[in-house]
């Protein structure tokens, strides 16, 4: 799914701040200076809502960005089309600064480059799912037999074959939810930005959208941007995470790494409730293979680690072989496994000893 991390960046964000408030320029040297967000809320009656914010997200990459309410996820996505103006740094776009375009260039960035979709789905009551899908031609001026039969080519590969007359209310959650994905990907843009997509929806259907969206990348190889406050849901879909918390970065990179190596006593909280066995993969904890070793079997790097303790019977004993496109590529010791499966203690948990 990923490209190499040699390429440059689709999208490079460095030394982002926003500050809401009447004099954002102001209070921003208080802020360079060190202020934190309660602090300029007591003192200056500004709200921080980004601070620093160095980023870079990949080509044909899912970047998740997650983190509690009020942490400013939905405040940094909406910088990267411009719907919200910072108070200072850059937004780069294929090495273009995206704060630096005119409202012409503007309007060209959000009709070619990039398409969003929104949690409430955001479709028009008026149209059928057919017309829906079809409007981001439509506003590029595409003529109707060309943009309906891309519509409907899009919103079949979705899975909503046959309900292209509707209208959004003759639609459930999920469906509507798939007309926008399929809208967005009617446009053709190369950047898809996803604010909290699918949190509206239902658990089951919830799942079938993130399983939907990965096999549909695994074809497009999209840069996906999104965001979530469900743990669960970013280590699903990440190649790169983001976690932030009042408004900064916390830690970033790849979630299997994130998992094992928490960075602070936040993320530590954070994780401390995931399945760990469910989320952690056999590339996570292998180590390089041994001359002469026996092995129980031959697994993935991208197997679960709770594959390999049903494979084992939960024998710790026992060595399994990773093997990647036929050739080995390392080796899993069962001890190791069980040592990954437990998470470092929580601070929660300290104060509770």
């Amino acid at each position: 799914m990923a490209n190499p991390k040699t390429a440059a960046p689709k999208v490079r964000i460095r030394g982002l701040y926003k500050i809401f408030g009447p004099k954002p320029q102001k209070v921003l040297p208080h802020v360079l200076g060190g202020m934190g967000k309660a602090e300029l809320l007591a003192s200056h009656e500004h709200v921080l809502g980004l601070r620093d914010i160095n980023v870079d997200m990949q080509a044909g990459e899912i970047t998740v960005v997650m983190g509690l309410s009020g942490s400013g996820k939905s405040t940094l996505i909406r910088h990267l089309n411009r719907l919200i103006e910072p108070t200072a740094g850059e937004v780069l776009v294929d090495g273009e600064d995206v704060l630096k375009k005119n409202a012409d260039a503007l309007r060209t960035l959000r009709r070619m480059k990039m398409s969003m979709v929104f949690q409430k789905f955001a479709l028009l009551p008026h149209r059928t799912v057919l017309q829906n899908t079809a409007l981001a031609l439509q506003v590029r001026g595409i003529d109707e037999p060309t943009r309906l039969k891309e519509a409907a080519r899009w919103l079949a590969r979705v899975g909503l074959d046959g309900f292209e007359h509707r209208y959004p209310y003759q639609l459930s959650g999920g469906m509507q939810q798939r007309v926008g994905i399929a809208r967005a990907l009617t446009s053709n843009s190369d950047i898809m930005l996803m604010d909290e997509a699918f949190s509206a929806l239902d658990p089951l259907i919830r799942t079938d959208m993130q399983d939907l969206l990965l096999e549909l990348q695994k074809e497009l190889n999209k840069t996906i941007i999104f965001i979530t406050h469900d743990l669960d849901e970013a280590l699903k879909l990440a190649d790169h995470l983001v976690i932030l918390n009042d408004g900064a970065v916390v830690q970033q990179g790849e979630p299997q790494q994130i998992l094992m190596h928490p960075a602070d006593p936040y993320i530590e909280d954070f994780v401390s409730d995931i399945n760990r066995a469910r989320v952690l993969r056999v590339n996570s904890i292998m180590i390089p293979l041994a001359e002469g070793a026996d092995y129980a079997g031959d697994v993935a790097p991208h197997d679960t680690l709770e594959h390999l303790i049903a494979l084992s019977g939960g024998d710790t004993s026992q060595n399994f072989r990773v093997v990647e496109n036929g050739r080995p590529v390392g080796q899993i010791d069962m001890k190791e496994l069980v040592k990954a499966l437990v998470p470092r203690i929580s601070s929660s948990d300290r104060k509770a000893l």
